[in-house]
């Protein structure tokens, strides 16, 4: 029979054989050491700090796994560790380490800390940018009606417990969106996103004036930016860019070959732009090259007109050169724009265009009151007293700053340029040029006393060979007499429906006639009176429209013929 020794026996057997063998070798390894005499004189080797370490890793998992107490020990540790670090974070509170939202890491705060810091983001730091192909703007959430709820994102985070450890974990943010406040921020947008269409229009090349095809334009979709809001707040914020949703707009004249033949007549000749100032009789001749001309142009369905952006970019750079000092004077977009567009559509090559006030501030000094500050500046009083509504003009102390209004009130119709009546009222005499040279020169009556004639500029708005006038002296128990006035010309309001103006002649209501005898001294209501056949001279003479400067110790010459009439009539004092 076979006879077989137990199996724990053979394995200890070897054991015992291995460790034998190991002995040995040890005595033999000492015992030649010793023979030969290094053991006194071996020198100690230093090892790298690199192979000390895996030495001793090496040695550790080897214990470690010939060692299970041990490895369970350490098991335990490590989760008595991350219990005692969990239950502290519980109790205290505080949202797990490597959490985030919206960018900023919550980890280690509590709800009330993470909610601050998620506000505070919310408020300064969180950028959304708005992306239209190359074309980039930014705005905060709160401006495009974004409302987060910082405290339930706080508290999310906080549930989600240690599943940022060890990757992260990224909280999605919790937002309404307030419509009204995300639509009107969309519709303030369009301003700067929308690209209008470009209208067919031309250039001029080597020479000569061709063609430009019309190309689309693009406008923000309000109603779809609002749908797509609303759907994707959280998503938009989380990735901090927003496309904005752009609709084509098609040009309304895309093919510039039905009016290149009346374009190319425009080339033919210069384009003559002059610019007038009515106040001072200035005249400004401005040009531009071929070029710049050409790219005004654009096709319109009612024929050529003029491009916005181009031509309001010359408007602006001519306003400029006529105000070296103070921002006073102007050219207007719309009134300039309708009259080059007018005389282009004519075939014209030549336009004159009106030099503009704006409104303006004075402030009083000793002496003033009401009536002289209007004076002053040129302007009826009442003028004064609609643009300082509500304030009591009888009250002025010094160093109060009143409204002036647009010197352009008293000069409302197209001025005629090369026309101009002097009057001056210190030596009630009348000068009229044509072409700036004198044609008339005579005496004349103005506004008595308790009714001055206002000084300033002002035109010619009306003609009535007879003209009736009243005043309030000539009313009784019967009535209010009038009074009738040969060649009227009016020229101001005095007030709303009550005009001053030139005349000759006046006949009475007690049938008496006064012939202008009486010119050379104040003597009228408020009328500028020459001799009746002056005044028929003048009434056939000057059209509407026609300057009228009258000047005053109280307001001196405005313009080069104000100051010439006033030298040539010094001499009637």
């Amino acid at each position: 029979m076979d006879i077989y020794e137990p199996r724990h026996k053979r394995k200890s057997r070897v054991r015992e054989r291995q460790m034998a063998r190991q002995s040995r070798r040890h005595v033999v390894g000492a015992a030649a050491q010793r023979a030969r005499g290094w053991t006194a004189n071996l020198p100690a080797v230093e090892l790298p700090v690199t192979r000390r370490v895996g030495l001793a890793l090496r040695d550790l998992l080897w214990h470690l796994s010939h060692s299970p107490q041990v490895l369970l020990a350490l098991v335990a540790l490590a989760a008595a560790v991350i219990g005692i670090y969990a239950i502290t974070h519980v109790s205290q509170g505080r949202i797990f380490p490597n959490v985030w939202a919206l960018g900023v890491n919550i980890g280690d705060l509590t709800v009330p800390e993470a909610q601050a810091a998620l506000l505070d983001a919310w408020n300064n730091r969180i950028q959304i940018a708005l992306v239209d192909g190359d074309r980039a703007w930014s705005a905060r959430p709160a401006q495009l009606g974004m409302r987060l709820d910082a405290l339930k994102v706080a508290e999310s985070a906080r549930g989600v417990g240690m599943a940022g450890i060890p990757m992260g974990y990224s909280v999605p943010p919790v937002v309404s969106v307030d419509y009204t406040t995300a639509q009107n921020f969309f519709l303030d947008l369009t301003a700067r996103t929308d690209v209008p269409p470009f209208n067919a229009g031309y250039e001029w090349r080597g020479g000569e004036l061709v063609g430009v095809p019309g190309r689309d334009g693009r406008m923000l979709d309000v109603p779809q930016m609002m749908t797509y809001l609303t759907d994707n707040a959280a998503t938009i914020l989380q990735f901090g860019r927003m496309e904005l949703l752009m609709t084509p707009l098609p040009p309304q004249a895309p093919d510039p070959e039905p009016y290149l033949k009346q374009a190319r007549a425009l080339f033919s000749r210069p384009f003559q732009i002059t610019g007038y100032d009515p106040f001072t009789n200035e005249m400004y001749a401005w040009s531009t090259s071929p070029e710049v001309f050409a790219s005004w142009l654009e096709v319109t369905p009612s024929g050529l007109g003029l491009r916005n952006d181009t031509f309001s970019a010359f408007v602006a750079a001519q306003t400029r050169s006529l105000n070296p000092d103070a921002e006073r004077r102007y050219l207007d977009p719309l009134e300039t724009k309708a009259k080059v567009t007018a005389a282009i559509q004519s075939g014209a090559n030549s336009v004159m265009l009106r030099v503009r006030y704006r409104p303006s501030t004075y402030q009083v000094v000793r002496g003033d009151t009401g009536f002289r500050i209007a004076r002053k500046v040129g302007l009826p009083y009442y003028l004064i007293e609609k643009a300082n509504e509500g304030r009591d003009m009888g009250k002025l102390s010094i160093g109060d700053v009143i409204n002036i209004p647009s010197l352009d009130a008293t000069v409302p119709l197209d001025p005629v340029p090369n026309k101009r009546i002097v009057v001056n009222l210190d030596t009630q005499s009348l000068v009229a040029f044509q072409d700036g040279q004198p044609v008339f020169n005579w005496r004349i009556s103005s506004g008595m006393r308790d009714y001055p004639t206002s000084p300033g500029i002002f035109q010619i708005l009306s003609h009535n060979e007879i003209a009736l006038g009243s005043s309030f002296t000539l009313c009784g128990s019967t009535g209010c007499g009038q009074w009738e006035m040969y060649w009227f010309m009016g020229m101001y309001e005095v007030m709303p429906g009550l005009m001053n103006g030139f005349h000759g002649a006046v006949l009475l209501p007690n049938g008496a006639y006064l012939g202008g005898g009486n010119v050379g001294t104040p003597y009228t209501f408020g009328c500028v009176m020459s001799q009746n056949d002056n005044a028929k001279l003048l009434y056939d003479w000057a059209e509407l429209g026609t300057i009228v400067e009258v000047i005053s110790s109280e307001y001196a010459p405005k313009s080069d013929l104000g100051l010439l009439a006033q030298q040539m009539t010094a001499s009637n004092v």
